[in-house]
């Protein structure tokens, strides 16, 4: 058997110029492709509502603040041992939403949440209502010291928003 040799590929220096052009014909729609798939991207003012931190170190023991975060207020109280074991001793039989004081707290002595009703969005008042806690006065919802729905149209208790406490004086939001 005789073994066919095939003629060896001379590279041409059009193949050359065809693959160089090819290359910077991509990195060319690349350039061309990249503001527009950039300009997607959040701008610098949504990044800066994206978190807070808020100083709460001169909050007493019973008062309460109210913050924006992304255009929502967001009450943040420092609660007392007394609204803290009021909160605890509930039963969760009772609440229309059941949900543990523990699980909406990082800190007990620290209540953070959307200061927005769940039924259709008005912003309760602090102090007030039936169980110390909130109370919308638009449709008559009650919350307690821990934020949970008691009485009223509300479906849900008061949102506990992701947070974190920066140090002992400080709580970032978002």
């Amino acid at each position: 058997m005789s073994e066919e040799k095939k003629p060896e590929k001379k590279v041409q220096r059009r193949d050359f110029i065809f693959t160089a052009s090819y290359a910077l014909g991509a990195v060319g729609v690349g350039a061309a492709v990249w503001p527009l798939i950039d300009q997607m991207n959040p701008d610098r003012s949504v990044k800066a509502l994206a978190s807070t931190e808020v100083d709460v170190s001169s909050l007493e023991p019973g008062k309460s603040i109210t913050v924006l975060w992304r255009g929502k207020p967001v009450f943040i109280k420092r609660r007392t041992q007394e609204e803290i074991q009021e909160a605890r001793n509930v039963n969760l039989d009772e609440l229309p939403h059941p949900e543990k004081d523990e699980d909406r707290t990082k800190n007990p002595e620290w209540l953070v949440m959307l200061g927005i009703c769940t039924h259709l969005g008005c912003v309760p008042l602090g102090d007030k209502g039936e169980y110390n806690g909130w109370f919308c006065p638009c449709h008559g919802s009650h919350y307690d010291t821990s934020g949970r729905i008691r009485k009223g149209p509300a479906p849900t208790n008061l949102e506990v928003p992701k947070y974190e406490f920066v140090n002992s004086n400080t709580i970032k939001i978002g």
